[in-house]
């Protein structure tokens, strides 16, 4: 008996146009990555002592989803746990996350945001609000809007198609608008 299921719909190569543009795309892709690691190397200088800059990457995702295990927070931050365990335990020491009892497995523990860890986390947060809206000040509003709402596109999109599919059949476009 034929198998019933349906193949995925075969995804046309793209254009030699369609490939200069991603082309272009990854190479401001890449710029912006190394003005991040620049932007945020400058800040670690002056955060406080002894505290990784790769760490608040922790600390965003305890303030934004919650108290979490260690190997929950290595899995989304695609990380090995050894690495997220010597990054909380720093956090831990300097008082901006605490380790809690795991309400569902006593024997296991989650980590949360103290409260001094969440007065960290805002500082920051308005510290690179303010830079941001420096760096975006002569854009127009509607502009300053689309950027946001086309960045979101893009990372909900590099979120959901495997870069090892890339030469595939895959089919890696986004649910959404395509504005």
């Amino acid at each position: 008996m034929a198998s019933t299921e349906h193949a995925e719909p075969r995804v046309p190569e793209p254009t030699e146009a369609e490939l200069a543009i991603a082309d272009e795309l990854g190479r401001q892709m890449v710029r912006f990555m190394r003005l991040s690691v620049r932007a945020k190397s400058q800040v670690a200088k002056h955060g406080p002592d002894g505290i990784e800059r790769a760490a608040y990457a922790i600390l965003f995702r305890l303030v934004h989803e919650g108290p979490q295990r260690t190997s929950h927070l290595a899995e989304a931050l695609h990380s090995d746990i050894s690495t997220i365990s010597r990054q909380s335990s720093s956090l831990v020491q300097h008082g901006l996350v605490e380790r809690q009892a795991d309400p569902e497995d006593g024997r296991a523990s989650l980590l949360a945001p103290t409260e001094e860890g969440m007065r960290v986390f805002e500082e920051n947060r308005r510290h690179r609000n303010r830079w941001l809206a420096r760096v975006l000040s002569d854009w127009p509003e509607e502009d300053r809007i689309k950027l946001n709402v086309l960045f979101d596109r893009l990372n909900t999109g590099i979120e959901e198609c495997d870069p090892l599919s890339a030469d595939s059949s895959a089919n890696c476009t986004t649910k959404g608008d395509d504005k």
